[in-house]
């Protein structure tokens, strides 16, 4: 099952009347950097939460939200004193030099307990009971970024393997060119041979261009070509997560193409060519996404 590096999940809890959400958001990435955007979790506990994402999620970026929505009584909030004196004197010295000095100070207090960091809430101390319920709704999450990611992974399956199946179409329209590839080349040397008066002997000239044609020959990368193409089809169905192989049997894809590009010397098979280029650049691009 193909499952997408990129991917969004949350879920929720009630704890003590306390609306918790858990929010757990991933981008692609070579190995899984995890981090946690939160005070809510114990620091005891960060490390047991990140070995179950890299468990759970494998690899990829991947940020860890928790938001605490605290109900009225049982709210834990609290005024930065030095927060609002810091507004309130800046406050201050900006009236004094304006025309506004005559205005009661005493009518900035509730624009100042609305400025950033003010007030500030702190997150309720956790009881071992409540951590459980906790970890559960992370749990929760990862599940829902799991579903989300096999769905745009199910998407990026069949992308990569359409514009596989360009690429061996196009490998199998380069066969139209090989006979008029072989002549136009031999008669290029020939020309160029009558070009400097040279009488060669016949039989040697004609082993020199059996030998010359055998060097530009592109079976081998043709074969090889096709073998990666079917390489990479079999990975992406049966392997659990193969992203980072993709990408190698990409390369190997890429250097086949260009070997055929460097002996082709026919102009409608460079077109190919640069078309199989075309293709393989989307295909390197997605498999960055693939888990």
């Amino acid at each position: 099952m193909t499952r997408s590096m990129t991917g969004y999940g949350k879920a929720e809890c009630l704890i003590s009347e306390n609306k918790y959400l858990i929010e757990i958001r991933s981008l692609n990435g070579k190995n899984a950097d995890i981090t946690l955007k939160t005070q809510v979790i114990p620091r005891e506990k960060e490390i047991s939460v990140r070995q179950y994402l890299i468990q759970r999620l494998n690899r990829g970026n991947i940020d860890l939200y928790v938001s605490v929505e605290q109900n009225g009584e049982n709210a834990t909030r609290s005024i930065n004193g030095q927060v609002l004196l810091g507004y309130y004197n800046q406050l201050c010295s900006i009236l004094d030099d304006s025309t506004m000095a005559d205005l009661d100070r005493e009518d900035l207090l509730p624009a100042l307990l609305k400025m950033p960091d003010v007030v500030e809430s702190k997150a309720p101390e956790l009881t071992e009971e409540e951590w459980e319920e906790i970890f559960k709704t992370i749990c929760r999450a990862a599940d829902a970024l799991d579903v989300f990611r096999v769905k745009e992974g199910a998407v990026l399956r069949e992308d990569v393997l359409s514009k596989v199946s360009r690429i061996e179409e196009c490998l199998d329209e380069i066969g139209q060119f090989e006979q008029e590839r072989v002549e136009t080349i031999r008669q290029r040397l020939l020309s160029r041979i009558e070009e400097i008066s040279l009488q060669p002997d016949q039989e040697r000239l004609e082993q020199e261009l059996i030998f010359y044609m055998e060097k530009l020959d592109i079976n081998e990368e043709k074969v090889r070509l096709s073998q990666h193409c079917n390489h990479f089809r079999g990975t992406l169905e049966h392997e659990e997560y193969p992203g980072r192989k993709l990408g190698f049997i990409a390369q190997e894809m890429g250097r086949e193409i260009n070997t055929i590009g460097s002996k082709a010397n026919h102009a409608g098979i460079q077109r190919i060519v640069v078309m199989m280029k075309d293709e393989l650049e989307k295909i390197k691009e997605q498999s960055l996404n693939i888990l």
